[in-house]
């Protein structure tokens, strides 16, 4: 490549060289210059350099300099073509401003001077250039520049913080006060005057105008707030006190000041504001007491009740001697009351019963209501344990009373349980759960009635809830066992079927019968996986039964429906589930329904019923004669066959008018073509009584307990029928 001609050579000397003298004489002054200084080629590739260009890179040698390309060393290299352009144009640059970047990473602002010469050896064009580090001056400048800024904007926000602070005093809500400690005067603006009811010129400039509109319960608290502030002078302070109004009332404020103070610290003058909080301390009270009081009745809730009921669990702590009670109520029937006559005249009821106990308990008691139709009393200082009982009657009296609602007479009764203090208690929790325990108890003996715990419930609760748990687990851990009655041709002793009854296994209790965990069951929601599994562990059995056992007609087998089975959405397409995963005829299956099941909801009643019927499954009514069924909804309820049940089997021999309910029952289903299955045969005098009815079935100890499936198989093969 030749020697470059055209702009680059405007600025290249073409003087006759120096002498050796004077090269060594240049060197050492370019080396004792605070200023870098570089000899670089046009590709950026650093030829030589002085000490104080290596040490502006934080480097050593001129070889560890020459490890970088030029372009490597400036933070936007992109400059270094502007520069390259502005040279070949004018043959120099002055006071190129960039930055770099030191091979620590460290960042430096430079100013570059620059000029393009010939290299006398070469004769290729280079760089001689100039260094100077600006970094820090260029800091002082910003610096300087950014204080005469702020300095700027401190003078202008002063001015509008003064425009503000005077329309603030013309058009704030708040009222402005300030006073003046040296002579004790104060100012008070027109609108603190006008925040209690008063003009400009009714009240004068002094502290007494303030402090004694403070109420009396306030003053003192203010006071103290305001000499705090004075001698410690950390924060502002803030007070919250309630102040006289011009008309008689109290409005509620909120006060906020802060001190001004010589160099000494003494406070010299205090000023601040006072906003009117009345509406927010009205809304705060009104949320307080919605917290803590039922919506409907306005008595006070669970949680309130429960504080209450705390404060005196703690004064039974101090004093033994102490004595007060609990009431649970539980009004009977009220749902017959609300799903009977509507939503407004059961929460109309709700609010008379309210009322009703606010009057029957003495002004120290408390009426509460714990949410549905629960309410709670608590009966205070006691004389005697006997006081609680006469007050729960007093209250069960007026309670059946009847209520005016809607231009009706309605009618309700309670259930009560009393939970007296002197059983020894140590939490509030505990009084609530035994009264609880005896109002249930009041309302399985019968409702309308007072019960008084004692500890007998609380045992009994306890083995109650023992057996829930284990109820629970006996699922998971398939402890339960389905066992078959065989249901009798009353004539011919033979077996047509059998009934399926489920057994529990409990691991530590034995076989545990059905009277002492179905209604458990039932009542936790158990009763419906439980019920599921016996229908499709039933349906399976006697699948395999028939096809071992071949019966003309086939074998059947009868499956009782819980309350709460019945009432499943999905309770037809679990039964045809049952059918299809076993492979059993839908002829061979009975499910069995209690009478007062069906009763409870008719309507719906009747068209599940005739769902199930159109799978092909026949349709028992579980203990006929015991419930309170209306004989006008028989046919329509498309039965199959009556059960009668075994109350009054098993007194026909003694009880003359439980047989001639027997034979009314069999009468009847023969004159409605319905089948008839007596339970309970234990004697061979009940059998011949029923066979002389024309009973067509029965079933009983008299011909077989209920068996495991293995044992009903061979009890078929052994004995099919019996006389």
């Amino acid at each position: 490549m030749g020697p470059p001609s055209g702009p680059w050579t405007h600025g290249v000397s073409r003087e006759p060289r120096r002498s050796l003298q004077d090269a060594e004489t240049l060197r050492s002054l370019v080396g004792n210059v605070r200023e870098g200084v570089y000899v670089t080629d046009l590709q950026g590739r650093i030829l030589d350099c002085n000490p104080a260009l290596l040490a502006m890179f934080g480097l050593d040698s001129l070889e560890a300099l020459q490890a970088f390309q030029t372009d490597d060393l400036m933070v936007a290299p992109q400059l270094r073509k502007l520069e390259l352009d502005l040279l070949q144009r004018d043959g120099a640059v002055r006071d190129f401003e960039f930055e770099i970047r030191r091979p620590d990473g460290q960042v430096r602002t430079v100013l570059d001077t620059c000029v393009a010469a010939r290299n006398h050896k070469t004769q290729d064009v280079v760089l001689h250039g100039i260094l100077i580090d600006i970094t820090e001056r260029k800091a002082a400048v910003e610096a300087l520049r950014w204080s005469e800024e702020r300095h700027r904007l401190d003078v202008e926000a002063l001015r509008v913080s003064e425009e503000r602070y005077a329309l603030a005093v013309r058009g704030a809500n708040d009222g402005l006060w300030d006073w003046s400690l040296a002579d004790d005067t104060m100012y008070l603006s027109p609108r603190w005057k006008e925040m209690l009811g008063y003009e400009d010129g009714e009240v004068v400039g002094h502290p007494d105008e303030w402090f004694s509109r403070v109420h009396p319960d306030d003053s003192a608290q203010l006071h103290a707030a305001i000499q705090g502030h004075m001698a410690s002078g950390v924060t502002p302070f803030q007070h919250e006190h309630r102040m006289l109004h011009k008309d008689g009332a109290y409005v509620w404020v909120l006060c906020r000041g802060a001190a001004v103070r010589d160099a000494l610290g003494r406070a010299l003058r205090i000023a601040g504001s006072l906003t009117d909080i009345t509406e927010r301390k009205q809304a705060e009270r009104q949320l307080q007491h919605d917290a803590f009081h039922d919506a409907l009745t306005s008595l006070p809730n669970r949680g309130l009740f429960e504080d209450m009921l705390g404060r005196v669990v703690g004064k039974l702590r101090r004093n033994d001697d102490y004595l007060f009670a609990v009431l649970f109520l539980d009004l009977d029937r009220f749902k017959v009351v609300n799903d009977g006559l509507g939503h407004v005249i059961g929460d109309q009821l709700l609010v008379a019963v309210a009322r009703r106990l606010e009057r029957l308990v003495r002004p120290g008691d408390t009426v509460a209501r714990l949410g549905g139709d629960e309410f709670v009393v608590l009966l205070d200082g006691l004389k005697e344990p006997a006081t609680a009982t006469r007050v729960a009657d007093r209250i069960a009296r007026d309670l059946a009373r009847p209520f005016q609602l809607g231009g009706q007479e309605v009618y309700t009764s309670a259930s009560i349980g009393v939970a007296l203090s002197s059983s020894g208690y140590d939490r509030p929790e505990q009084l609530l759960r035994d009264a609880d325990l005896a109002m249930y108890r009041a309302k399985t003996l019968g409702r309308s009635r007072t019960e008084v715990f004692d500890r007998a419930m609380h045992t009994k609760a306890m083995a109650q809830l023992e057996l829930e748990t284990d109820l629970r687990r006996a699922l998971d851990r398939q402890e339960f066992r389905v066992h078959y009655q065989p249901i009798v041709d009353a004539e011919t002793g033979r077996i047509e079927g059998f009934e399926a009854l489920a057994r529990w296994q409990h691991p530590t209790r034995g076989l545990v019968l059905p009277g002492e965990f179905i209604p458990t069951a039932e009542e936790t929601g158990l009763i419906i996986p439980l019920g599921i599994w016996v229908l499709r562990e039933a349906c399976r059995t006697t699948k395999a039964l028939a096809d071992r056992h071949t019966m003309d007609p086939p074998l059947t087998v009868s499956v009782n429906l819980s309350p709460r089975q019945f009432r499943q959405a999905d309770l037809v397409d679990q039964v045809r589930g049952a059918l299809e995963a076993s492979g059993l005829p839908p002829a061979s299956l009975r499910l069995e329904i209690t009478e007062s099941t069906v009763m409870e909801h008719a309507e719906p009643a009747m068209e599940l019923l005739g769902r199930l019927r159109a799978l092909g499954v026949q349709l028992h009514l579980d203990d006929f004669g015991t419930g309170y069924s209306s004989l006008s909804y028989l046919p329509r309820f498309q039965i199959d066959t009556l059960k009668i049940d075994r109350s009054f089997v098993s007194s026909m021999e003694s009880a003359g008018e439980n047989a001639e309910i027997v034979a009314v029952i069999v009468t009847l289903a023969h004159k409605l073509g319905l089948g008839v299955i007596a339970e309970g045969v234990e004697t061979a005098a009940q059998l011949r009584l029923l066979r002389d009815l024309h009973c067509g079935h029965v079933q009983g100890y008299y011909f077989s307990r209920p068996l495991a499936s293995e044992q009903a198989s061979a009890l078929l093969a052994s004995a099919p029928g019996f006389n």
